[in-house]
């Protein structure tokens, strides 16, 4: 078999895998014991022929891949993989770029270019910002903080790239308790520790209070701030408001970022924008393309309202790699440099669904979503804990014996096990939930009544045992 014919048979295994995916069980039914015996195999002196080692991966794998593609799953924030921007990402692997520099890559320098510019436009953003294609919305998180943390100190005569944080004025982040766990792993990263991190009152639905903001802002500080925003909760989809907050920040000369993973993406749809209002004045802003954009893996992106500032925290000459000099030059934005060509899945799935398309697909992910938690909080035995007000919802299930976090639990774990839907659960406001995650482009009104149905079904049964 040539190299190119293991192409071929990889490209028809992978097409079969997606044609069957709406039919497969969504839960992974290999132990992990099978799976290791299955795949650890012994590593041969001579190894073995391509053709025999992809039909061996995807038969000993089998059992252990997670449906998370499928139109049923709702589970975490997951986007499935749109046909176009899965081919652009074939293509991408083939290519073999390095998406380091303009040099290494110059198509993909110009596809980021491009893309970049489409997405400030759809998500509201200033013309003028920056941005830089990453891994996901926690490295999002990293490169705005770093070029945060570059402005901030910067304006208190501190070089931090060349002095380093040790001695530097202290800098704090203020968020609220609702922030996703992956903005303390960025400030983790970067240093600045989790002890810096206080967090804002906010209301009973998650949004930071204003005044609480203005007071933590108010009165002596020796500490530069970072004042971190919501654009879409985890759990209940909730927005801070951007146009009430973010001129107290700027008053108060804070940095303002905004975790928008998935419901930054709400600005493309005319129905769902106004959440959104205000979140322009903010300094930098985070997303991802795996959620909404339904973009393969390995797709965050992050734009910076100062773009000396970004690119101070991360350009760094080299002498064996002179740029182009009328082309943006990635590496200077980025935190990796041999990385592999993100942009052109991005590209792909942008021009395929266009404006219209993409403000489609956000709406009906929010319609199901609404339709989802209305017809559990009907059934008897359930009640809605956060009726969505994009495509997150909170519903949990009543137990007789008054047990409802055990009685969740249990229906969750139930729902996974039938195969046909995958939900999970979460802690939220001490109390146990199921969250219903809708952002995928194949899930239909056909998925939303055959889940309705799995969960009467869950129900019904329990009710008689």
């Amino acid at each position: 078999m040539s190299e190119n014919q293991v192409l071929q048979q990889a490209a028809g295994l992978a097409i079969d895998y997606l044609d069957k995916l709406g039919n497969q069980p969504i839960r992974t039914t290999a132990t992990l014991a099978e799976l290791r015996s299955r795949l650890g195999r012994p590593l041969t002196e001579k190894g073995q022929s391509a053709d025999q080692v992809i039909d061996e991966l995807v038969a000993d794998a089998a059992g252990g891949i997670l449906g998370s593609g499928s139109g049923r799953f709702y589970g975490w924030v997951i986007g499935g993989s749109l046909p176009v921007a899965l081919a652009a990402d074939w293509l991408t692997s083939t290519w073999d770029q390095n998406a380091a520099s303009n040099v290494t890559a110059p198509a993909e320098a110009v596809v980021e270019e491009i893309s970049g510019a489409w997405m400030k436009q759809l998500l509201n953003l200033p013309a003028s910002a920056s941005f830089a294609f990453v891994t996901g919305c926690q490295m999002a998180h990293t490169t705005a903080f770093a070029a945060a943390r570059h402005h901030l100190l910067q304006a208190r005569g501190w070089d931090v790239e060349a002095q380093g944080l040790h001695g530097a004025p202290l800098i704090r982040i203020l968020t609220s308790e609702n922030r996703h766990e992956s903005i303390l792993r960025a400030v983790r990263l970067l240093g600045l520790g989790t002890d810096a991190v206080t967090y804002v009152a906010s209301d009973k639905e998650g949004r930071m209070d204003p005044g609480a903001l203005d007071a933590a802002l108010s009165g002596p500080s020796d500490r530069a701030t970072i004042v971190s925003l919501q654009a879409g909760d985890l759990n209940s989809g909730v927005f801070d408001s951007f146009k009430a907050l973010c001129p107290i920040a700027r008053k108060h000369k804070a940095w303002v970022h905004v975790d928008g993973a998935f419901g930054l993406w709400a600005a493309a749809s005319p129905l769902y924008r106004h959440l959104l209002e205000g979140v322009e004045l903010a300094d930098s802003w985070a997303t991802d393309g795996h959620k909404w954009l339904n973009l393969p893996f390995d797709s965050g992106f992050v734009f910076v309202a100062e773009p000396a500032a970004h690119r101070a925290a991360f350009s760094q000459a080299t002498s064996y790699a002179v740029p182009l000099a009328d082309l943006r030059n990635q590496k200077d934005w980025n935190p990796e440099w041999s990385r592999r060509g993100r942009g052109f899945a991005a590209y792909a799935a942008l021009r395929h669904l266009g404006t219209e398309g993409l403000s489609d697909l956000v709406e009906r992910c929010c319609s199901h979503a609404s339709k989802l938690v209305e017809a559990i909080d009907a059934m008897v035995g359930a009640e809605a804990l956060a009726h969505p007000v994009i495509n997150q919802g909170l519903v949990r299930f009543l137990s007789p014996d008054g047990d409802h976090d055990r009685r969740t639990d249990e229906v969750i774990a139930l729902l996974q096990d039938s195969g046909e839907v995958w939900f999970g659960g979460v802690t939220w406001q001490g109390r146990r939930a199921m969250r219903i995650s809708v952002c995928n482009w194949l899930t239909s009104d056909q998925d939303i009544e055959r889940t309705i149905e799995v969960v009467q079904s869950v129900l019904s049964e329990m009710s008689r045992d």
